[in-house]
């Protein structure tokens, strides 16, 4: 580290930098194996890590790129231009981070990059003596766990009722009798994101009725945590929007503070707890927690494991999207997830490492093909005596009735609820044109469902597919589900990660921007019902017709 907070990722001496050719250049750290990727051309250098920024693949050489600037996620074959450092596939996604190219006299040179100050080393605290006992961690289930430390109890991400996303994701552990109890009881909260296998509202309605001023603790991400809290009903007084890296005092022994996910600091945050000078890391779902940069030897360490935040590939069809295919991919995926976890673990070297946050199951019976190619489990054992390891009944028809009780709501009496809504939305201005065709729960197309198109470049609703060159996108999403997110305006991931659609595309590209904005980026107050109601009412008073829309055959 030098004195001006860089730190020296790759040293190369004179003869090293003479070799580079023009174009891609990848190099390995001898000291810790990291790879780095510099591109040479007459303007001199340019070099960033080689790691993917949305999800830590690594790249190779992309062999269509005549240019010799671009390189290939293996990941999921994300493609990079190092002269630009811009992804140009999907295009409209990330800017990769670049390093400093540092030139040194004697003709080497050195990739560095801005090292502030790790926040957690702020105001240092000597690890004092624990009593037996002082400290403990229960796991409930997912993602959840209560951490005892001395007398205050701190219980993160509580998901202990009820299904997340939509009806697609299921407890796979049966929580602990008096988890609810226990939630009630706690003296702090901490809820990571806005995903509803971390924030779910069942489990928060139940805290609300009996303990609505809990204490909660989220970070000050530019989505909030709590966007659907007017809509859900649930009355809860006491969230905390807290900034990024700086402690938050509970006690004299007790502290902890958030940090933002670096690939997505829009929604994904981390936490660090410090009682008594030990020190307790959960990265949760982060893809690059806190841009990479944690602390080293920690006394336990948390992270998911799974990485089923995703509809791909399960969701999609047609092409090349085979069964064979689809279990060959999702094997491949899991190893190299699990290599990436274990290099984390390898680099941080946490006294205790505790994997979780990827127990769930598709455990409704309209989607027992998702749960065949989905599931992954690790054995318990050791358990409690007379404890109940595995769910095996849920409340199915309480929360499917609840999004089919969308279905029959006023507003798709009328057509042109369609452009209201994607107007509300706001997306546009792009070159795709979506399918959105309604299906029942075997995504076999609905008598007397809708089916139109979007043609998301100037917002209009065509009969059928425009003469110009374009994307297409295809979704049959069950009905219940998508009208359900549409009333309440909220986001695809209900959708998406949820299982509860079917995609195909032409070509086979993902579009980064357009699926960002319906994951993350919808307004934040639901479309105004009443209002579309009203309008209705007014022009079926003057006139037959005055929205484009068009109903496919």
């Amino acid at each position: 580290m030098t004195s001006q907070g860089l730190k020296v990722l790759l040293s190369l001496d004179a003869e090293a930098v003479a070799s580079l050719k023009d174009g891609l250049n990848f190099k390995k750290n001898p000291d810790d194996c990291k790879c780095y990727i510099i591109y040479k051309n007459s303007g001199g250098f340019k070099a960033c890590k080689n790691q993917c920024k949305h999800q830590g693949g690594l790249f190779i050489k992309d062999i269509e790129d005549l240019d010799g600037r671009t390189v290939k996620c293996t990941k999921h074959n994300w493609k990079l231009n190092v002269l630009t450092m811009k992804y140009v596939n999907p295009p409209d996604s990330f800017m990769q981070d670049e390093l400093e190219v540092e030139m040194l006299d004697d003709g080497g040179l050195q990739l560095v990059e801005l090292c502030p100050d790790d926040p957690w080393v702020v105001d240092p605290l000597e690890p004092l003596d624990l009593q037996e006992g002082e400290v403990k961690v229960t796991y409930f289930t997912h993602a959840c766990v209560e951490l005892k430390l001395g007398e205050k109890r701190f219980i993160f991400d509580p998901w202990l009722k009820g299904p997340a996303f939509a009806r697609g994701w299921w407890l796979l552990h049966e929580p602990p009798a008096d988890c609810m109890d226990r939630l009630c009881a706690a003296d702090l909260i901490y809820i990571s994101h806005m995903h509803s296998d971390h924030l779910s509202y069942p489990t928060l309605k139940v805290l609300s009725e009996r303990r609505p001023d809990m204490p909660i603790y989220v970070g000050d991400t530019s989505r909030p945590v709590f966007w659907y809290l007017e809509q859900s009903q649930v009355k809860l007084t006491n969230i905390k929007v807290i900034p990024f890296g700086i402690w938050q005092n509970v006690d004299e022994h007790l502290r902890f503070m958030i940090l933002m996910d670096g690939v997505h600091p829009e929604m994904d945050t981390c936490i660090i707890v410090q009682y008594k000078g030990h020190m307790i890391l959960n990265t949760v779902d982060c893809t690059r927690p806190n841009g990479g940069r944690l602390p080293q030897n920690v006394d336990l360490m948390m992270s998911d494991f799974a990485g089923g935040a995703s509809g791909f590939p399960m969701t999609f069809y047609g092409g090349k999207y085979t069964d064979s295919w689809k279990a060959e991919f999702i094997k491949n995926e899991r190893r190299k997830l699990l290599n990436y976890k274990a290099d984390l673990v390898k680099s941080l070297q946490p006294k205790i490492y505790c994997p979780f946050a990827g127990y769930f199951v598709e455990a409704h019976p309209s989607d027992r093909y998702r749960k065949t190619q989905t599931l992954f489990l690790v054995s318990v054992t050791n358990p409690p005596a007379n404890a109940k390891i595995y769910k095996d009944s849920w409340d199915f028809n309480l929360y499917v009735d609840e999004l089919n009780s969308a279905i029959s709501s006023e507003i798709f009496k009328h057509q042109s609820w369609i452009q209201f809504y994607y107007t509300w939305a706001g997306f546009q201005n792009y070159n795709l044109l979506v399918r959105v065709i309604e299906t029942d729960d075997d995504f076999t197309p609905l008598t007397g469902g809708y089916d139109y198109l979007v043609d998301f470049l100037d917002l209009s609703f065509p009969t059928k597919r425009p003469d110009r060159k374009h994307s297409y996108l295809e979704l049959k999403n069950r009905v219940g589900v998508m009208r359900y997110l549409v009333l309440h305006g909220r986001l695809w991931d209900d959708l998406y990660i949820g299982f509860q659609n079917r995609i195909s595309r032409d070509p086979d590209d993902y579009h980064h921007k357009f699926w960002n904005h319906f994951q993350s980026y919808l307004p934040l107050q639901r479309p105004d019902w009443n209002k579309f109601l009203q309008e209705v009412h007014d022009i079926s008073q003057d006139s037959p017709k005055i929205w484009s829309y068009c109903t496919l055959v």
